[in-house]
């Protein structure tokens, strides 16, 4: 088990950053402003934190929605507090055991905790370079994201709705810039 809760503190602190003006910003992913990818945590954490708690439902059946138009009015309030509700499902053991769907796709629930965890840290970084805030990740949370993304084929069957191809980079360099090159972004991106 990882805690979940230094990287959603992370995510909480950057989406508390970002300026109403910011919302059409673009980020690191093609086609995906601000706006676009807070909607997408927003529902990432529902359907994980719902996901933990074993609940099978329209939270849990489809890939949540990355559409800026369905960002809640509130989406600072709204994001933060799905975040500390995310953190806390998953704090308790048995959300780790057997079985669990999330984005319409079951998986053990292991598996699932790390799915969200890399989706906190890429998407923290992909929010904090999209609206010129710095960006610094606990390391057990970094080091999940790593395994996670240095485990996945580089092939486009394996990374299709997950990643881009692996970019090259160095094998020195330091591990949040490896995590992103071997998730498909570049790590010295700017808008």
């Amino acid at each position: 088990m990882i805690d979940l809760e230094p990287v959603t503190e992370q995510m909480a602190a950057v989406v508390g950053n970002i300026g109403e003006e910011q919302l059409g910003n673009p980020t690191p992913l093609e086609r995906t402003n601000v706006a676009d990818l807070l909607t997408h945590v927003y529902g990432s954490t529902i359907a994980f934190r719902d996901a933990a708690l074993k609940i099978s439902g329209p939270t849990t059946a489809a890939l949540p929605p990355a559409e800026g138009a369905d960002l809640p009015i509130d989406w600072r309030y709204s994001i933060v507090q799905r975040l500390a509700e995310l953190a806390q499902a998953w704090r308790a053991p048995e959300a780790w055991q057997g079985e669990t769907v999330a984005g319409g796709i079951r998986m053990p629930a292991e598996q699932c905790a790390l799915v969200i965890n890399n989706e906190l840290v890429l998407h923290g970084w992909d929010l904090a370079v999209g609206t010129g805030q710095p960006y610094a990740v606990a390391a057990e949370n970094l080091q999940a994201s790593w395994e996670f993304v240095l485990n996945t084929p580089n092939t486009p069957e394996a990374r299709e709705g997950l990643f881009g191809p692996r970019i090259p980079i160095a094998d020195d360099a330091p591990l949040l810039d490896r995590t992103l090159a071997y998730a498909g972004r570049d790590p010295y991106w700017v808008p």
